[in-house]
């Protein structure tokens, strides 16, 4: 199972379709030497590792794993992004917006015996730092409406935010 999905990470990070560059003019101008592949850190809610991979100029998915401090626990998400604007191209830099759909799981753990999971989907929006080097660097917010399993505590609203950097391969 897992080669299966690193085979196809791998396949979709070298076809052609995945490195074109700015394909229709309104892409935020990523070039082939950049790379496709970010990882990177992300501070906030959750604090821990994230990753992006572009499916084309101007979407990706991206994910994250880490601590969730304010609900006790270990947080996974994944979003499925588009950057519908460009706020500013310069020759160092381009400063694009990002928004899309996601879902969460999260394991709340109110102490060492008292946990439970969570699942939500998300509904994210931030602002991107493209810069010409294989970096990013980005500021996000996204909202989340999520069902805890938990006995008695059902569906809810949550706040997600963060900030981070990726480095392209």
């Amino acid at each position: 199972m897992r080669s299966g999905f690193v085979l196809a990470l791998i396949f979709a990070a070298t076809s052609p379709a995945v490195a074109d560059v700015d394909e229709g003019g309104d892409g935020i101008g990523r070039g082939t030497e950049k790379g496709t592949i970010g990882v990177g850190i992300i501070v906030g809610e959750p604090t821990g590792i994230c990753g992006r991979l572009y499916m084309r100029d101007d979407q990706a998915i991206q994910a994250a794993v880490g601590g969730a401090f304010f609900g006790g626990g270990i947080q996974v998400h994944a979003d499925y992004v588009f950057h519908p604007f460009i706020l500013q191209k310069r020759s160092s830099f381009v400063l694009a917006t990002y928004l899309g759909p996601g879902a969460r799981v999260i394991q709340y753990s109110n102490g060492r015996e008292d946990s439970s999971l969570a699942f939500g989907l998300r509904a994210v929006g931030g602002l991107l730092f493209d810069f010409e080097q294989p970096l990013d660097a980005f500021v996000e917010v996204a909202g989340v409406f999520e069902y805890n399993f938990e006995d008695g505590e059902g569906g809810g609203i949550a706040l997600n935010a963060g900030a981070g950097i990726r480095y392209y391969f």
